[in-house]
Parts: structure tokens; C-alpha cells; sequence
């Protein structure tokens, strides 16, 4: 018979997750690097990859819940895994200026790009109108993020119908912005390749559309996880970690906004060139 806890840290007994998920990320891996050199293996290499890594996410993830269901996340623990959260964002901030420093490198110095021609954005490229489907996604994100903090409040105040409610609006908004965005790049004039503001643009849009999409999805199994009564007013981690991440992509999009789609198109070029210098 187990031993009550006695303790208020994060020991638990050895766990064979950690080591299937870096072999399930090997296995991924290896198969994008044989199908990027053509390898007729590679694709199939590739989606055994991840699916073992998603089977990873799903067995690990399923674990950690059953551990704050059976109280192994003490407060010390929940705070903790909040330092981890804080961490984690820090991170993903340092990930997206890397994508930044890329677009204004070449917007604020066109005449050191030879294949941007010396303007931004390059000539012949045909940008996207920011105050069409940018600004209607600009609002969609800022209205999920007050529908994500009632959801949390309600959940605060043990409001369960006001948290699922807050919930579905969240989901049903991050769904909307992805289905805009995805309509947004059918439309675009402009490709990934051959050009540095394709390049830079669909990689901050892109890398941020796929966060959405990961938000939403760490929305769907908090709205789960609601439904089966998991939360407490005390003791609702996950929820709070998935809040703070939309948050972190409503904030995100706002400097892609006003940088990449309003500074970096022709409004902004037109901006400045009738500022006095």
C-alpha cells in the first residue's frame, strides 16, 4: 500500500513519457530531414513521427491532469508550474523578435537589400490593405481576450455555466481569426518565396496563425476538462496557463498589426514619405 503524501514538492515515481517523446521527436525529425532531400521514405518517416508525438502530447498531458486531480499540485507545485508558464512565454517572446528583427532588418534599410531594390515594400509587390481582413481579425483576437477573462473570472467566482459560456466565445473566435487568416493568404498577391517580404511576413503570420491555433486547441481541453468538473476556483492551473497564452498571442498580433500590416504596407510607406525630415 502507497504512502499518503507527506510533502508539499513535486517528487513523483519514474515516468516513461519523457523518453518516448524524445524518440517519438527523433523519429519526426529524421523523417522531415529525408523528405526535405527527397527521400521517398521521408513523408511516411515524417507522419509516423508525429503521430507519435502527438500520442506523446495526449499520454503526458492526460498524466499531469490525473496527478492535480489526485493532489499532487500543492501550492508550492502551482506555483512552480507557473514560474514554467512565465519561462515558456519569455521564450516564445525571444521566438517571434527573431521574426521581427528579420522584417524591419530589411524595411528600415532597403538600400542595404540589393534584391528589395531599394524601397519597401520591394516594387512590384502588392500588399495587403491592413484595414480589411487585418483590422477585422485585430478586433476578433481583442474580443476573445475579454471573453477568455470572463471566462476565467466566472471561474474564480465558481460561475461553471459562465466559464463554459466564456469558453465557447473564446474558441468560436480563435476558429474565426484562422478561418480569416487562411482566406487573408488565399487572396494575397504575394508568395512565400522569391521575395524578403514574403518571406518575413508569412513566417510572423504564419508562425502566429499556428499559436492561434494551439491556443485554441489548449482552450477546447480546458472546455473538456469544465465539463467534466475539473476546475476549482483554487486550483485551475491549466485554465490559467491557457489564458495566459491567449493573451500572449492577442499581444503578439497587435505588434504584427500595427508593424507588418499597417507600418510595413503602402499606408506606411506613404506615411513616411510625407514626414518632414
Amino acid at each position: 500500500m502507497a504512502s499518503a503524501k507527506t510533502h508539499q514538492f513535486h517528487i513523483l515515481s519514474p515516468d516513461p513519457w519523457p523518453i518516448i517523446g524524445a524518440f517519438s521527436a527523433l523519429i519526426m525529425a529524421s523523417g522531415a530531414i529525408a523528405w526535405m532531400h527527397k527521400a521517398a521514405v521521408g513523408p511516411w518517416v515524417f507522419a509516423l513521427g508525429t503521430a507519435a508525438v502527438l500520442f506523446t502530447f495526449y499520454g503526458w498531458w492526460a498524466k499531469v491532469i490525473a496527478e492535480a486531480n489526485g493532489g499532487d499540485h500543492t501550492p508550492i507545485v502551482q506555483l512552480h508550474l507557473r514560474y514554467g508558464m512565465i519561462l515558456f512565454i519569455a521564450s516564445e517572446v525571444m521566438f517571434f523578435v527573431a521574426w521581427f528583427w528579420a522584417f524591419f532588418n530589411a524595411a528600415l534599410y532597403p538600400s542595404h537589400v540589393e534584391a528589395v531594390g531599394g524601397v519597401w515594400p520591394p516594387a512590384g509587390i502588392e500588399v495587403l490593405d491592413p484595414f480589411v481582413f487585418p483590422l477585422l481579425n485585430t478586433l476578433i483576437l481583442l474580443l476573445s481576450g475579454t471573453t477568455v477573462t470572463w471566462a476565467h473570472h466566472s471561474l474564480i467566482h465558481n460561475d461553471r455555466e459562465g466559464l463554459k459560456t466564456g469558453l465557447w466565445l473564446t474558441i468560436l473566435l480563435g476558429l474565426t481569426f484562422s478561418s480569416i487568416q487562411a482566406m487573408e493568404y488565399m487572396h494575397a498577391e504575394f508568395a512565400f518565396a522569391g521575395n524578403i517580404y514574403g518571406s518575413t511576413f508569412y513566417m510572423a503570420t504564419g508562425f502566429h496563425g499556428f499559436h492561434v491555433i494551439v491556443g485554441t486547441i489548449f482552450l477546447i481541453v480546458c472546455l473538456i476538462r469544465a465539463y467534466k468538473g475539473d476546475f476549482t476556483p483554487k486550483q485551475h492551473f491549466g485554465f490559467e496557463a491557457a489564458a495566459w497564452y491567449w493573451h500572449f498571442v492577442d499581444v503578439v498580433w497587435l505588434f504584427l498589426f500595427i508593424s507588418i500590416y499597417v507600418w510595413g504596407s503602402n499606408f506606411g510607406a506613404a506615411v513616411l514619405a510625407n514626414t518632414p525630415h
